[in-house]
This record gives C-alpha cells, structure tokens and sequence, in this order.
C-alpha cells in the first residue's frame, strides 16, 4: 500500500472577515449552491489575534499561533472566530505531527457551519488531505466527492487525491482513471501520482504496462533516483531482469543511484538473472562487483542481510571462498544461526567435514528455520568423518521435522536405527 499522501499546507495570513465588511472579493467557488453565511466577527481583539496567528503561522512560529489561538476557541463570542482558530489550529496540530488531533479540529470548525466559502471549501479539502495522511482512505474520499459537489470544483490536486484513495482501497481501476484524470488537469503532475498510476497497474495485473510507464518516465529524466528506483524496481518483479539491469546500471553511471536500496537491488538483479537462466558464474561475479563497489563506497553497510546476499552471490558464481568470508562478516551480525548454517553447507560442500559441523552446530544452537535440513547436512558431516553415532544422533533431530520427516527416516532405516 502506498503511504498517505505528501501534503504541505500553506495557509496565507488569516483573512478575516469582519461582521460590517462591504468588499466584495472574487470567490474561488463561484459556482457552490451554498449560501455565504452571516459573519459575527465585531471583537476588534479577536480579528487582531487571528491575523497575528495567519502571519505567525505563516513566519513557521506555531507556538506564537497557538497561544494567539487558543484563547479565541475558549473564549470568543465570535462562532466564526472560533471556527477559523479552529481551522488554523487544526494545521498547527498537524504540522506538530498530530494526525487525528487534527482531523477533530478540523471537523469541529467545519460542523461550526459559519466559515465563508473560500475558506470552508479550502478546509474540508484539507481535510481530505488529512484524512488520507491519516490512512482513512475511504472517509478521505467520501470528502472528496463532497467538496467537488458541493463546491462545484474540480482540480488535478483533488484526482490526485481520489487516486491514492483509490488505490488503497484496492480500487484499481478507479484509481487509474483518476490519476490520468488529475494528468488531463495540469502541466505540472506530482511525482507521486505517477507513483500511484504505476502501483495500480502493477497491482491490477497490468504489469507490462507499469514496467512501459516507469521506464518511460525515467527515460525523460535518467538522473532522477526516485524514477530510477520505481523503474528498477518495477522491472524486476516483471522478471525483466536485463531490464532492471540496464536502467539500474544506467543510473550507477550517470549518479542516480544513491540509495544502499538500490546499490542491493542491482546486486539481486544480476542474480536473479543468474538463478533464471543466464550465466551462473558471470551473473555471479558481476553482482559481488557491484556489492564491493557500493561497500567500498560506504552506501552498503554491513548488515547480516547484505552479507548473506553477497555469499549468494559468491556461490552462485562458484566463488566458495568469497562465499565464506561474506557469511563470516555476516555470522558476526546475525542474530540467529542462518549463516553459520550456510557457513557450514559452504565447507561440507569442500570437503572440510570437521569446520562444516563446527558451523552446523553452531548455527543450530543459534537457532535456525530450517532445522530438518540442517541436521541432516550435519549428519551427513559426521558420517564421513566415520562419527556413526554423532550421524545418527542429527539424523534422529532431523526426523522431527516436517519437512524432513520421510528422508530421515528413510536413512535411519537403512542405518539399522528404529523400526
């Protein structure tokens, strides 16, 4: 699921509204059906307090706004004035990192019911917005359609909205329409509904079409990470691999790739398309290249993870010694036994009985996933080094598991053990 929309708020110094005002100003909504309601605003205090709040707001000073504000929410006659603190209240609460504390302050200047158009349509918009933030996609929405019918408006800001909306409603189709809706209205899109539109095709089955797009937009632009990401990323679960490849390697060069995430998903690339049909040596060493180069670069930490991968890497490039020294490097920042497993695997396969079961039992007393497959490997570690009853012990422990259960057995049978 993609995260609640990108939202950043301004908010123009508080336009207040006095009760006796005789201007006349342009609406935003000149089409809304809804009344301009009667303003009660008189306190010469309270329309000093909400402007200096507007411009405090504005200046990034929230505890100035605040302090401006509270005492009209708790004091004022005003209901107009109330509402307005609210709503400049609800933004500060926001920005303060207070999701829901918004959404109520927002909703109850709302529900207030004296706010002018521009100024009501504004905020229920934003609370859209909010609402998305927020995760509640589906009351995000419903708010949506209301602002765009009551308000008679429609803008690629609100698509875009729908379209995230949408989208995490599981609503692909929708999403998509809304998305290239929200591109129809401007020629400035956001990034992120391209984002959007790409994730939907993805997750509707469309992934051709997801991989055409992203590759497309990072071609307009080949030195932007996030497009180059999207596309990589994309390509990959297509199982383009010579695909994720070229735009991944494209990027290495020209210094879109930035990210440690990316430096690992060029070195899955190469071998996943080792493990899928290409040259196992070649994909191999290729990948361990790029995992030095981003190591040597400091963008790969060292991590149990990337060390696991890059052992992979190594074996399936028949590198058993690199593949030894990465699972080391790994083992000692592990917090299971996964690599001293594959550390010991590493050395049965060389011949090196006594350091595989070393390994094997190590990791076994770590703790392991797989421990049936583990056993039976240290089992057969301690038959060749002629250890009968150490063999038969591991392959007793193997036979508890599920997933091992028959051929353990099988072998045990045959060891003259049991039944």
């Amino acid at each position: 699921m993609l995260a609640g929309a990108a939202l950043a708020f301004t908010i123009a110094a508080a336009p207040v509204h006095a009760a006796d005002s005789s201007k006349k100003q342009s609406s935003e909504y000149p089409n809304t059906t809804r009344a301009e309601p009667k303003l009660d605003l008189k306190s010469e205090k309270d329309q000093k307090a909400l402007q200096d709040a507007g411009e405090a707001f504005n200046n990034g000073d929230m505890a100035k706004a605040a302090q401006l504000l509270q005492p009209v929410i708790d004091k004022s006659d005003s209901k107009y004035a109330k509402a307005y603190a609210q709503y400049l209240m609800g933004n500060i609460t926001f920005k303060n990192g207070d999701t829901k504390g918004a959404i109520a302050q927002f909703k109850s200047s709302l529900d207030n019911g004296v706010l002018p158009n521009d100024t009501y349509f504004n905020e229920m918009f934003t609370l859209a917005q909010v609402l998305a933030a927020d995760e509640q996609y589906q009351a995000s929405l419903d708010t949506v359609a209301k602002w765009r019918d009551q308000g008679k408006k429609e803008t690629a800001d609100s698509y875009g909205v729908q379209g995230l909306d949408d989208y995490n409603l599981q609503k692909y189709p929708e999403a998509i329409a809304a998305i290239q809706k929200a591109k129809s209205l401007t020629d400035k899109p956001q990034n992120s509904w391209n984002q959007i539109l790409m994730a939907s095709y993805a997750d509707s089955g469309q992934g051709a079409d997801a991989a055409k797009m992203a590759q497309s937009e990072y071609e307009k632009n080949p030195t932007d990470s996030g497009l180059m990401h999207n596309a990589g990323a994309i390509l990959l679960q297509q199982q383009d691999y010579a695909g994720a490849i070229k735009v991944l390697e494209e990027g290495r060069t020209n210094g879109a790739m930035k990210d440690e995430a990316d430096w690992i998903l060029l070195v899955k690339a190469y071998l996943l398309q080792a493990q899928n049909g290409g040259d196992t040596k070649a994909g191999g060493a290729k990948a361990l290249a790029v995992f030095d180069d981003g190591t040597a670069k400091g963008v790969i930490k060292p991590s149990a993870a990337n060390y696991k991968l890059a052992g992979d890497a190594a074996m399936i490039g028949e590198n058993d010694a690199k593949a030894i020294g990465y699972y080391q490097k790994g083992a000692g920042l592990a917090s299971d036994g996964e690599l001293d497993v594959a550390l010991g695997k590493v050395y049965f396969q060389d011949q090196k009985f006594a350091e595989a079961k070393k390994y094997l039992t190590q990791g076994l007393g770590k703790g392991v996933q797989h421990k049936g497959q583990a056993y039976m490997v240290l089992a057969e570690a301690d038959r060749e080094m002629k250890d009968k009853p150490g063999a038969i012990t591991a392959m007793m422990e193997a036979a508890k598991d599920p997933d091992t259960a028959a051929k353990a057995k099988e072998w045990l049978r045959k060891a003259g053990v049991g039944k």
